[in-house]
């Protein structure tokens, strides 16, 4: 399949391009906490509202195209990484809601996402429930007409600092997929508590305690036992979108790789007139564009409704995670040692690269996706 932009969706890559330019948000005051700050900044230049079109006042709020988001996501990872990690989180915790939340939900919560006014949160990963997302083990007790939720979350963006949480819990015991519903969950509900988690690149990451939280039935999103269907239809959207976070991370990295043996000299000459290292940048340059191309690939296959969307969205995210992750490391490599002094660009993006291999459905776990869909 070849791919290229029309000429309204590269109108929106230069627009997010020079919307990134003008970010220049100072380094956040508590590394691993929500950047409040930030958020705001991303809502003024418009990009909050290009994540959650018609909330900011141009109509009902509305699911952006998946091509749309990666050229978000991708555009901004080449620029700040820590902006382009604020809006996908807030995408990621805002989205149950905009695809299958209530009207009422919907109304309340989305603009003010949109605005930077609220944070989101996604809380899917349990401590034994992380690539098995079917086996959760939060639990949704009857009581009365609503619920009580009982359990832990872990690894959940924004957490512990979001003003709203999308929660999957179990309603059905022994049931695995059939028997998880999705709650919005405001987090001034009692008993819901949470801790931050100290990771190798500062995220913001935590770990979420619910001792009888309760819920009703104006807060289900979506219906009763068809939680898990609410977080692949997110999911499907999002995981093309890691793979351009990822497409963005190689691009720089790249970038970095290719001005730096430009004008390094060693052995007589710059460092690229080595053919081992030509051919190094070769490669990263060919792996990067193909991981794009895949991207881009399965994002229009969501917008157009395509039967595939799955085993394309774990398609992109596989290759454009693993990609990312080779280019990086080559461009270390090329650079020596001083890519491994704290601040420099490349330390920073080998940082931020290894997670995405992990979040959203592991490496393993997209290439069984795939195996499964053969």
């Amino acid at each position: 399949m070849g791919f290229s932009l029309n000429d309204d969706d590269q109108d929106f890559a230069r627009w997010v391009d020079e919307r990134a330019a003008a970010i220049d948000a100072p380094p956040p005051e508590t590394a691993g906490r929500v950047d409040r700050p930030l958020l705001l900044r991303l809502a003024g230049l418009g990009l909050l509202p290009a994540l959650l079109p018609g909330a900011d006042g141009g109509g009902p709020p509305r699911e952006a195209s998946a091509t749309r988001l990666c050229l978000l996501r991708e555009r901004l990872a080449r620029v700040d990484t820590h902006a382009e990690t604020a809006l996908a989180l807030q995408g990621l915790g805002a989205y149950p809601v905009l695809q299958s939340g209530t009207e009422r939900q919907r109304r309340h919560w989305i603009p003010l996402a949109a605005s930077g006014e609220a944070v989101a949160a996604f809380a899917l990963s349990e401590p034994d429930a992380g690539s098995d997302a079917a086996a959760l083990a939060l639990r949704a007790d009857p009581v009365g007409d609503g619920w009580r939720l009982r359990g832990e979350k872990t690894w959940i963006s924004n957490a512990p600092d979001a003003d709203f949480y999308t929660v999957f819990a179990r309603t059905t015991p022994g049931t695995r997929s059939r028997g998880v519903t999705a709650f919005l969950v405001p987090a001034d509900r009692p008993g819901l508590d949470g801790t931050p988690l100290d990771m190798l690149s500062p995220h913001a990451l935590g770990h979420l305690v619910f001792d009888g939280v309760p819920v009703g039935p104006e807060d289900v999103i979506g219906r009763p036992d068809q939680g898990f269907s609410v977080a692949m239809r997110t999911l499907d959207l999002f995981r093309p979108s890691v793979g351009a976070f990822a497409v963005g991370m190689a691009d720089a990295a790249l970038a970095a790789a290719r001005a730096h043996t430009g004008r390094r000299r060693a052995f007589g000459g710059p460092l690229d007139g080595l053919q081992t290292v030509a051919h190094t940048l070769a490669e990263m340059a060919t792996r990067t564009e193909a991981a794009r191309l895949l991207v881009y690939s399965a994002a229009e296959e969501y917008d157009t409704g395509g039967g595939n969307v799955t085993v394309r969205s774990a398609m992109a995210k596989l290759l454009a995670t693993e990609t990312a992750q080779y280019v990086v490391d080559a461009a270390v490599q090329l650079h020596g040692a001083r890519a491994l002094r704290r601040g420099h660009l490349l330390e920073h993006l080998y940082r931020e690269v290894r997670a995405p291999r992990i979040y959203e459905g592991a490496s393993e776990v997209q290439r069984q996706i795939i195996a499964r869909h053969m």
